[in-house]
């Protein structure tokens, strides 16, 4: 049995912005008054390193998009999520293999579990690929193969490329994406 709706909203929205509070990424809600669900939460991962191929290399990405739908179930259901930007890692799908997440997270959802709690777990999920546990997908399976033989060394992000300009206005520029950089420093 559902949560009635105005303590699903309420609960929704002290989640948001314990969101908001706590973690410092972009997030976008399909519905601000959370009057219909399902609810889209467009949640941009800013200054997170997870693992990416590019011409050959993996290197480090530091944004990330992607959705996630919380139906009128929440939160005795977990959230659907859906991955959105490239990546190279055995627990996550590529966009174009369905962008699912494979985490335990998900797997042991329950009422008490929150989206603070998911999207923390998603940032150390991104440092540390999981080859023994992946989706079967075939991204996921080349990127178990690669790292059950290679170490993840996640790169830091450059003051320089990845923070925010302020321009005329107070608006800040959006941050430009692809943002890849090699975690070896080769770059």
């Amino acid at each position: 049995m559902p949560l009635p709706r105005e303590v699903l909203r309420s609960r929704l929205k002290n989640e948001i912005e314990a969101c908001q509070r706590q973690i410092k990424h972009h997030i976008e809600i399909s519905d601000p008054y959370l009057k219909s669900f399902p609810v889209t939460l467009n949640l941009t991962l800013m200054r997170v390193p997870g693992p990416n191929l590019s011409e050959g290399k993996v290197l480090s990405r530091f944004i990330h998009r992607l959705q996630v739908i919380i139906t009128e179930d929440y939160p005795y259901e977990k959230p659907i999520v859906k991955w959105q930007t490239p990546i190279f890692h055995p627990n996550i799908m590529s966009p174009e293999d369905g962008g699912y997440v494979c985490t335990k997270l998900l797997e042991n959802w329950d009422f008490r579990s929150t989206l603070t709690m998911f999207i923390k777990g998603i940032e150390i999920l991104l440092a540390n690929p999981n080859p023994e546990n992946p989706f079967g997908s075939d991204s996921c399976t080349r990127a178990a193969e690669y790292f059950r033989e290679h170490r993840y060394l996640p790169g830091v992000p450059s003051d320089s490329k990845h923070q925010p300009r302020v321009v005329g206005g107070g608006h800040a520029e959006k941050a430009k994406d692809p943002v890849i950089r090699d975690p070896a420093g080769d770059r």
